[in-house]
């Protein structure tokens, strides 16, 4: 469990797991679909099965969470997860969404993605973080950049969301830049 000023971060449980399933695939707005990969043509996964590989899922490496739930005053509203992009090279993608839309521009973004790399980078093997995002997710990019955070790709016009082309953004931060921050 990771403590920050308004709530906690804490590790799935089946509980956890079907709220983000709701949140997911059932909630009607879905409007942190909007922002996080809405270019990402997402297949609806049955609840057993999406259960079933969160738990499978879980840890990204020995004891070291992949993704953890965001609760504010015992309330799940989003999670901080991970994956790996090359694991012979340390080099985790991360992200963070909150599903639910009344926490958004609120700050809480901004402290759990700090507690999320420093919790992450707190552990030996991490040798980078990095993130991919569209630049039609200023937040995301402003987000990226308070962490710490350089653009280090960007491929012009390579997503489309609403019939719109934007860039697709890579940012990253390595492990000596974290320290010497």
């Amino acid at each position: 469990m990771i403590q920050f000023s308004k709530g906690e971060l804490v590790p799935l449980t089946d509980t956890l797991i079907n709220e983000i399933y709701y949140w997911k695939y059932e909630e009607p707005m879905q409007a942190a679909k909007k922002w996080n990969g809405p270019y990402i043509k997402e297949p609806h996964m049955q609840k057993t099965t999406f259960l079933q590989e969160t738990k499978q899922n879980r840890f990204i490496y020995p004891n070291v969470e992949g993704t953890l739930a965001i609760i504010i005053d015992g309330r799940f509203i989003g999670t901080v997860g991970s994956y790996w992009v090359d694991k012979q090279t340390n080099w985790l993608e991360i992200g963070i969404v909150i599903y639910d839309s009344d926490y958004w521009e609120s700050g809480i973004g901004s402290e759990v993605f700090q507690c999320w790399v420093d919790y992450l980078f707190g552990n030996d093997f991490i040798h980078r973080l990095g993130i991919s995002t569209w630049s039609g997710n200023v937040r995301m990019i402003k987000l990226a950049l308070k962490v710490g955070m350089q653009e280090e790709a960007r491929i012009r016009q390579a997503r489309q969301v609403n019939d719109q082309y934007y860039d697709a953004i890579k940012m990253g931060i390595l492990k000596s830049e974290w320290m010497n921050n």
